[in-house]
């Protein structure tokens, strides 16, 4: 097997993409200024492995910020097609939009040194995510299960706002329970 094998590759995108989830967990509940050696070890990866992938600690934040996008805009078709209704699509969309959310605090100051490279994560965002809940929304509308005046962005807005939060001292603040509590008030 030669090294640009299809195998090889697709071994090696498995195994990024377990480091990312990894990591993603690991500054879910650390923050971004998580030690990289707490990173390879959730992963079961030695540390020469993640900086093998991602020289900086920066580059790390900004593949697992792209790869939860990614999972994101992937999870929207998905939770539409096997839910119960659209409002519980979009229910369980915010929960993993707000999840991602949560991890991403940080990334500015992590990606101080690359203004560029944040407003282009930041246009990846907006680009990917927004239309997605906007197909949430308008199934939820079309099945009369939310308020017909609600746009996806001031939802991602306000979802952003609550899980801003997440990061404060207050260790009883749950932001998926005041971002359900905002979802109820949006019912019909």
């Amino acid at each position: 097997m030669t090294e640009n094998s299809p195998t090889k590759r697709a071994d090696a995108r498995r195994n990024e993409q377990a480091l990312l989830d990894a990591a993603a967990a690991v500054f879910r509940t650390d923050g971004v200024d998580a030690p990289v050696r707490r990173v390879a070890a959730a992963a079961g990866v030695g540390m020469g492995t993640i900086y093998r992938h991602f020289p900086t600690r920066a580059d790390l934040v900004a593949a697992v910020y792209r790869h939860q996008i990614e999972a994101c805009a992937a999870a929207g078709p998905d939770l539409l097609a096997t839910r119960s209704s659209p409002f519980a699509a979009l229910r369980d969309w915010v929960d993993l939009f707000a999840d991602f959310l949560v991890t991403k605090h940080g990334l500015a100051a992590a990606l101080r040194d690359d203004p560029a490279g944040f407003t282009a994560l930041h246009a990846v965002f907006l680009d990917r995510l927004l239309p997605v809940l906007e197909e949430l929304l308008a199934a939820a509308r079309d099945a009369n299960e939310v308020v017909p005046d609600l746009t996806a962005y001031q939802l991602m807005r306000a979802v952003g706002d609550i899980c801003a939060g997440a990061q404060a001292t207050d260790p009883d603040y749950d932001p998926r329970r005041t971002v359900h509590l905002l979802l109820d008030g949006c019912r019909r």
